[in-house]
């Protein structure tokens, strides 16, 4: 299991759906994939859980990773949050 600390750059407005395509991005890899932030950790694969997160500018989040593709999956998910 790989996990690595992000700082959300301003997604809402570098990407039009910001909250699908995190699932999106997330339902491409085969490992197991979370979130967390504060006390809350949340499958990156659920859209419900991704609207329940809200991931937001200045926040810092914990992406973690599980399987094959675990850092390709943590990899991608970094790019997307600090916005390159």
């Amino acid at each position: 299991m790989l996990k690595r600390e992000v700082m959300v750059k301003n997604i809402e407005t570098k990407y039009n759906h910001p909250l699908a395509e995190i699932v999106q991005i997330a339902s491409q890899f085969k490992s197991e994939i979370l979130l967390e932030y504060d006390k809350y950790k949340i499958n990156a694969k659920s859209i419900m859980g991704i609207i329940a997160f809200n991931p937001s500018e200045g926040m810092s989040v914990i992406i973690s990773a599980n399987g094959k593709d675990e850092d390709d999956a943590i990899e991608a998910l970094e790019r997307f949050f600090i916005c390159e």
